[in-house]
Protein backbone atom coordinates (compact mmCIF):
# COMPACT_ATOMS: atom_id res chain seq x y z
CA UNK A 1 0.00 0.00 0.00
CA UNK A 2 1.14 3.52 -0.81
CA UNK A 3 1.94 5.55 2.31
CA UNK A 4 2.08 9.33 2.63
CA UNK A 5 3.68 11.09 5.56
CA UNK A 6 3.50 14.43 7.32
CA UNK A 7 1.57 17.32 5.89
CA UNK A 8 1.22 15.64 2.48
CA UNK A 9 -1.17 13.16 4.10
CA UNK A 10 -3.01 15.62 6.37
CA UNK A 11 -6.71 15.46 5.52
CA UNK A 12 -8.76 18.58 6.23
CA UNK A 13 -12.37 17.52 6.81
CA UNK A 14 -14.84 20.40 6.57
CA UNK A 15 -18.03 19.60 8.47
CA UNK A 16 -20.85 22.18 8.49
CA UNK A 17 -23.72 21.32 10.81
CA UNK A 18 -27.05 22.71 11.94
CA UNK A 19 -29.24 21.14 14.63
CA UNK A 20 -27.62 17.70 14.44
CA UNK A 21 -27.68 16.85 18.18
CA UNK A 22 -29.11 13.38 17.51
CA UNK A 23 -26.30 12.35 15.16
CA UNK A 24 -23.25 14.62 15.50
CA UNK A 25 -21.57 12.75 18.37
CA UNK A 26 -21.65 9.45 16.50
CA UNK A 27 -20.38 11.19 13.37
CA UNK A 28 -17.41 12.76 15.17
CA UNK A 29 -16.57 9.46 16.91
CA UNK A 30 -16.38 7.75 13.51
CA UNK A 31 -13.72 10.29 12.49
CA UNK A 32 -11.76 9.99 15.74
CA UNK A 33 -11.58 6.21 15.25
CA UNK A 34 -10.06 6.37 11.76
CA UNK A 35 -7.09 4.10 10.99
CA UNK A 36 -5.55 7.05 9.13
CA UNK A 37 -4.76 9.40 12.00
CA UNK A 38 -3.41 12.42 10.08
CA UNK A 39 -6.52 14.57 9.87
CA UNK A 40 -8.01 17.79 11.13
CA UNK A 41 -11.74 18.17 11.64
CA UNK A 42 -13.13 21.66 11.14
CA UNK A 43 -16.59 21.90 12.66
CA UNK A 44 -18.65 24.90 11.54
CA UNK A 45 -21.87 25.56 13.40
CA UNK A 46 -24.42 27.06 11.01
CA UNK A 47 -26.53 28.83 13.64
CA UNK A 48 -27.80 25.76 15.47
CA UNK A 49 -30.52 26.13 18.10
CA UNK A 50 -30.09 22.72 19.75
CA UNK A 51 -27.32 21.01 21.74
CA UNK A 52 -25.10 20.21 18.74
CA UNK A 53 -22.70 23.19 19.33
CA UNK A 54 -22.02 21.89 22.83
CA UNK A 55 -21.28 18.42 21.41
CA UNK A 56 -18.87 19.96 18.91
CA UNK A 57 -17.15 22.15 21.51
CA UNK A 58 -16.65 19.23 23.88
CA UNK A 59 -15.10 17.18 21.09
CA UNK A 60 -12.71 20.03 20.29
CA UNK A 61 -11.64 20.19 23.95
CA UNK A 62 -10.86 16.46 24.01
CA UNK A 63 -8.95 16.15 20.70
CA UNK A 64 -6.54 18.79 19.46
CA UNK A 65 -7.18 17.70 15.85
CA UNK A 66 -10.74 19.03 16.14
CA UNK A 67 -11.54 22.73 15.89
CA UNK A 68 -14.89 24.42 16.40
CA UNK A 69 -16.09 27.58 14.62
CA UNK A 70 -19.35 29.44 14.32
CA UNK A 71 -20.49 30.42 10.83
CA UNK A 72 -20.26 34.24 10.69
CA UNK A 73 -22.97 34.19 8.02
CA UNK A 74 -25.81 31.76 7.30
CA UNK A 75 -26.16 28.75 5.03
CA UNK A 76 -24.24 25.57 4.26
CA UNK A 77 -22.27 27.16 1.40
CA UNK A 78 -21.09 30.00 3.64
CA UNK A 79 -20.20 27.46 6.35
CA UNK A 80 -18.16 25.42 3.89
CA UNK A 81 -16.37 28.52 2.63
CA UNK A 82 -15.52 29.65 6.14
CA UNK A 83 -14.41 26.17 7.17
CA UNK A 84 -12.10 25.80 4.20
CA UNK A 85 -10.37 29.07 5.07
CA UNK A 86 -9.39 27.51 8.40
CA UNK A 87 -7.96 24.35 6.79
CA UNK A 88 -4.25 23.54 6.51
CA UNK A 89 -4.14 20.04 4.97
CA UNK A 90 -2.85 19.06 1.55
CA UNK A 91 -5.91 16.84 1.11
CA UNK A 92 -9.46 18.23 1.29
CA UNK A 93 -12.69 16.45 2.12
CA UNK A 94 -16.19 17.17 3.38
CA UNK A 95 -18.44 15.43 5.89
CA UNK A 96 -22.08 15.76 6.92
CA UNK A 97 -23.04 15.75 10.58
CA UNK A 98 -25.61 12.98 10.30
CA UNK A 99 -23.39 10.43 8.52
CA UNK A 100 -20.84 7.83 9.68
CA UNK A 101 -17.41 6.96 8.30
CA UNK A 102 -16.26 3.36 8.39
CA UNK A 103 -13.02 2.93 10.30
CA UNK A 104 -10.88 2.74 7.12
CA UNK A 105 -12.63 5.57 5.24
CA UNK A 106 -9.69 7.97 5.18
CA UNK A 107 -7.13 5.21 4.70
CA UNK A 108 -8.88 4.04 1.54
CA UNK A 109 -9.44 7.55 0.21
CA UNK A 110 -5.84 8.62 0.85
CA UNK A 111 -4.63 5.49 -0.93
CA UNK A 112 -6.88 6.17 -3.95
CA UNK A 113 -6.31 9.92 -4.40
CA UNK A 114 -3.60 11.35 -6.65
CA UNK A 115 -2.97 14.64 -8.47
CA UNK A 116 -5.61 14.98 -11.18
CA UNK A 117 -7.80 12.30 -9.60
CA UNK A 118 -10.51 12.63 -6.98
CA UNK A 119 -10.96 9.65 -4.70
CA UNK A 120 -14.59 8.71 -4.17
CA UNK A 121 -15.97 5.98 -1.93
CA UNK A 122 -18.59 3.30 -2.11
CA UNK A 123 -21.54 4.26 0.09
CA UNK A 124 -24.33 2.56 1.99
CA UNK A 125 -27.59 4.35 2.71
CA UNK A 126 -29.37 3.49 5.94
CA UNK A 127 -32.49 4.60 7.80
CA UNK A 128 -33.79 3.53 11.22
CA UNK A 129 -37.26 2.69 9.92
CA UNK A 130 -36.19 1.15 6.63
CA UNK A 131 -34.82 2.54 3.37
CA UNK A 132 -37.11 3.48 0.49
CA UNK A 133 -36.76 1.97 -2.97
CA UNK A 134 -35.59 5.25 -4.51
CA UNK A 135 -32.56 5.58 -2.22
CA UNK A 136 -31.72 1.89 -2.66
CA UNK A 137 -31.72 2.31 -6.43
CA UNK A 138 -29.63 5.49 -6.23
CA UNK A 139 -27.12 3.74 -3.96
CA UNK A 140 -26.75 0.88 -6.43
CA UNK A 141 -26.41 3.23 -9.40
CA UNK A 142 -23.90 5.46 -7.62
CA UNK A 143 -21.73 2.56 -6.47
CA UNK A 144 -21.81 1.02 -9.94
CA UNK A 145 -20.54 4.32 -11.35
CA UNK A 146 -17.83 4.58 -8.68
CA UNK A 147 -16.51 1.13 -9.60
CA UNK A 148 -15.97 2.17 -13.24
CA UNK A 149 -13.51 4.96 -12.29
CA UNK A 150 -15.29 6.97 -14.98
CA UNK A 151 -18.15 8.45 -12.98
CA UNK A 152 -18.40 11.64 -15.02
CA UNK A 153 -19.63 9.66 -18.04
CA UNK A 154 -23.12 9.82 -16.49
CA UNK A 155 -22.90 13.15 -14.72
CA UNK A 156 -26.09 14.50 -16.31
CA UNK A 157 -28.18 11.75 -14.75
CA UNK A 158 -27.46 12.61 -11.12
CA UNK A 159 -24.63 13.73 -8.82
CA UNK A 160 -21.93 11.08 -9.36
CA UNK A 161 -19.60 12.26 -6.59
CA UNK A 162 -21.09 11.41 -3.17
CA UNK A 163 -20.89 14.76 -1.37
CA UNK A 164 -19.63 13.52 2.03
CA UNK A 165 -17.31 10.85 0.60
CA UNK A 166 -14.64 12.32 -1.65
CA UNK A 167 -11.03 13.41 -1.26
CA UNK A 168 -9.06 15.81 -3.46
CA UNK A 169 -5.60 17.33 -3.49
CA UNK A 170 -5.76 20.97 -2.43
CA UNK A 171 -4.42 22.17 -5.79
CA UNK A 172 -7.10 20.22 -7.68
CA UNK A 173 -9.76 21.48 -5.29
CA UNK A 174 -8.68 25.08 -5.83
CA UNK A 175 -8.43 24.51 -9.59
CA UNK A 176 -12.10 23.51 -9.50
CA UNK A 177 -13.15 26.61 -7.60
CA UNK A 178 -13.46 24.93 -4.22
CA UNK A 179 -16.51 25.96 -2.21
CA UNK A 180 -16.58 29.47 -3.70
CA UNK A 181 -19.58 28.94 -5.98
CA UNK A 182 -22.91 30.09 -4.55
CA UNK A 183 -25.04 27.66 -6.59
CA UNK A 184 -27.29 25.05 -5.00
CA UNK A 185 -27.35 22.10 -4.77
CA UNK A 186 -23.75 22.81 -3.80
CA UNK A 187 -22.56 19.19 -3.94
CA UNK A 188 -23.77 18.67 -7.52
CA UNK A 189 -22.34 22.05 -8.53
CA UNK A 190 -18.92 21.05 -7.17
CA UNK A 191 -19.22 17.72 -8.99
CA UNK A 192 -19.72 19.58 -12.27
CA UNK A 193 -16.75 21.84 -11.53
CA UNK A 194 -14.53 18.81 -10.88
CA UNK A 195 -15.67 17.56 -14.29
CA UNK A 196 -15.14 20.96 -15.95
CA UNK A 197 -11.59 21.08 -14.55
CA UNK A 198 -10.78 17.80 -16.31
CA UNK A 199 -10.32 15.76 -13.15
CA UNK A 200 -10.85 11.98 -13.10
CA UNK A 201 -12.31 9.73 -10.42
CA UNK A 202 -10.83 6.77 -8.57
CA UNK A 203 -13.13 4.59 -6.49
CA UNK A 204 -12.40 2.73 -3.29
CA UNK A 205 -12.40 -1.05 -2.94
CA UNK A 206 -15.17 -1.39 -0.36
CA UNK A 207 -17.99 0.53 1.29
CA UNK A 208 -16.47 3.28 3.42
CA UNK A 209 -19.34 5.62 4.16
CA UNK A 210 -22.71 5.14 5.82
CA UNK A 211 -25.13 7.72 4.46
CA UNK A 212 -28.04 8.37 6.80
CA UNK A 213 -31.53 9.15 5.56
CA UNK A 214 -34.09 10.68 7.93
CA UNK A 215 -37.20 12.86 7.66
CA UNK A 216 -35.46 16.15 8.53
CA UNK A 217 -32.46 15.64 6.28
CA UNK A 218 -31.58 18.91 4.56
CA UNK A 219 -31.93 17.50 1.04
CA UNK A 220 -35.49 16.49 1.90
CA UNK A 221 -36.72 19.72 3.48
CA UNK A 222 -34.75 22.56 1.86
CA UNK A 223 -35.91 24.34 -1.31
CA UNK A 224 -32.23 24.45 -2.38
CA UNK A 225 -32.46 20.74 -3.32
CA UNK A 226 -35.62 20.74 -5.45
CA UNK A 227 -35.72 18.83 -8.75
CA UNK A 228 -35.86 22.15 -10.58
CA UNK A 229 -32.52 23.24 -9.06
CA UNK A 230 -30.88 20.01 -10.27
CA UNK A 231 -32.17 20.51 -13.81
CA UNK A 232 -30.96 24.12 -13.87
CA UNK A 233 -27.45 22.97 -12.98
CA UNK A 234 -27.46 20.26 -15.62
CA UNK A 235 -28.52 22.66 -18.35
CA UNK A 236 -26.09 25.37 -17.25
CA UNK A 237 -23.08 23.07 -17.26
CA UNK A 238 -24.08 21.21 -20.42
CA UNK A 239 -24.13 24.53 -22.27
CA UNK A 240 -20.82 25.50 -20.68
CA UNK A 241 -18.89 22.24 -21.07
CA UNK A 242 -20.35 19.85 -23.62
CA UNK A 243 -22.57 21.73 -26.07
CA UNK A 244 -20.87 21.63 -29.48
CA UNK A 245 -22.20 24.13 -32.07
CA UNK A 246 -20.56 22.09 -34.83
CA UNK A 247 -22.98 19.21 -34.18
CA UNK A 248 -26.75 19.03 -34.55
CA UNK A 249 -28.42 19.07 -31.16
CA UNK A 250 -31.28 16.61 -30.68
CA UNK A 251 -33.65 16.33 -27.73
CA UNK A 252 -35.28 12.91 -27.26
CA UNK A 253 -38.35 12.93 -25.00
CA UNK A 254 -41.28 15.29 -24.46
CA UNK A 255 -42.29 14.56 -20.88
CA UNK A 256 -41.77 16.89 -17.91
CA UNK A 257 -37.96 16.84 -18.15
CA UNK A 258 -37.96 17.12 -21.93
CA UNK A 259 -40.19 20.18 -21.81
CA UNK A 260 -38.00 21.80 -19.15
CA UNK A 261 -34.93 21.28 -21.36
CA UNK A 262 -36.70 22.56 -24.48
CA UNK A 263 -37.93 25.65 -22.66
CA UNK A 264 -34.42 26.47 -21.41
CA UNK A 265 -32.84 26.00 -24.82
CA UNK A 266 -35.53 28.08 -26.53
CA UNK A 267 -35.16 30.91 -24.04
CA UNK A 268 -31.38 30.87 -24.52
CA UNK A 269 -31.44 30.78 -28.32
CA UNK A 270 -30.07 27.23 -28.61
CA UNK A 271 -31.28 25.49 -31.79
CA UNK A 272 -32.34 21.85 -31.59
CA UNK A 273 -34.52 19.14 -33.09
CA UNK A 274 -37.12 17.52 -30.82
CA UNK A 275 -38.09 13.84 -30.96
CA UNK A 276 -40.93 11.92 -29.34
CA UNK A 277 -42.55 8.50 -29.70
CA UNK A 278 -45.83 9.86 -28.33
CA UNK A 279 -48.14 9.90 -31.35
CA UNK A 280 -50.34 12.52 -29.69
CA UNK A 281 -47.44 14.98 -29.60
CA UNK A 282 -45.84 14.37 -33.00
CA UNK A 283 -46.33 17.44 -35.21
CA UNK A 284 -47.22 19.71 -32.31
CA UNK A 285 -45.42 23.04 -31.95
CA UNK A 286 -44.17 23.54 -28.38
CA UNK A 287 -42.03 26.57 -27.49
CA UNK A 288 -41.59 27.19 -31.19
CA UNK A 289 -40.25 23.74 -32.10
CA UNK A 290 -42.27 21.12 -33.98
CA UNK A 291 -41.92 17.65 -32.48
CA UNK A 292 -40.83 14.88 -34.84
CA UNK A 293 -41.20 11.10 -34.65
CA UNK A 294 -38.28 9.10 -33.25
CA UNK A 295 -38.84 6.60 -36.05
CA UNK A 296 -37.52 9.08 -38.62
CA UNK A 297 -34.31 9.78 -36.72
CA UNK A 298 -31.06 8.30 -38.04
CA UNK A 299 -28.37 8.93 -35.38
CA UNK A 300 -24.84 9.64 -36.62
CA UNK A 301 -21.53 11.18 -35.41
CA UNK A 302 -22.88 14.59 -36.46
CA UNK A 303 -25.46 14.51 -33.64
CA UNK A 304 -25.42 15.43 -29.98
CA UNK A 305 -28.37 13.61 -28.45
CA UNK A 306 -29.83 14.54 -25.06
CA UNK A 307 -32.08 11.79 -23.68
CA UNK A 308 -34.93 12.86 -21.38
CA UNK A 309 -37.05 9.70 -21.23
CA UNK A 310 -38.05 8.49 -17.76
CA UNK A 311 -39.44 5.10 -18.75
CA UNK A 312 -36.84 2.36 -18.12
CA UNK A 313 -37.92 0.20 -21.05
CA UNK A 314 -37.90 3.28 -23.25
CA UNK A 315 -34.33 3.97 -22.19
CA UNK A 316 -33.30 0.43 -23.10
CA UNK A 317 -34.95 0.79 -26.53
CA UNK A 318 -33.11 4.06 -27.13
CA UNK A 319 -29.81 2.52 -26.04
CA UNK A 320 -30.29 -0.27 -28.56
CA UNK A 321 -31.03 2.19 -31.35
CA UNK A 322 -28.03 4.44 -30.71
CA UNK A 323 -25.46 1.70 -29.97
CA UNK A 324 -22.66 1.82 -32.51
CA UNK A 325 -23.82 5.07 -34.10
CA UNK A 326 -21.01 7.15 -32.55
CA UNK A 327 -23.45 9.93 -31.70
CA UNK A 328 -22.53 11.95 -28.61
CA UNK A 329 -25.20 10.91 -26.10
CA UNK A 330 -26.04 12.57 -22.80
CA UNK A 331 -28.52 10.96 -20.42
CA UNK A 332 -30.60 13.51 -18.50
CA UNK A 333 -32.74 10.83 -16.84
Amino acid sequence: MRHLHGKTSLVSIILPFKNEEDYLGECIDSIINQTHAQWELILVDDNSTDASPRIAQNSAKNDKRIRYFKNPNSGVIEALQYGFKQSTGNLISRMDGDDIKTIDNLEQLVYAVSPGKIAIGLVQYFRSDGLGAGYSQYQQWLNDRTKTNNSFAEIYKECVVPSPCWLAHRDDFLKSGGFESNKYPEDYDLCFRFYEAGLKTQGTVGIIHQWRDHPTRTTRVSKHYSDNRFMQLKLHYFSLIDLNPAQELVLWGAGKKGKAIAKYWTENGILFSWLTDNKNKIGHNIYGTVLESTETFDPSPTHQVVIAVADKQGQLDIQEKINGTKSDVFWFC
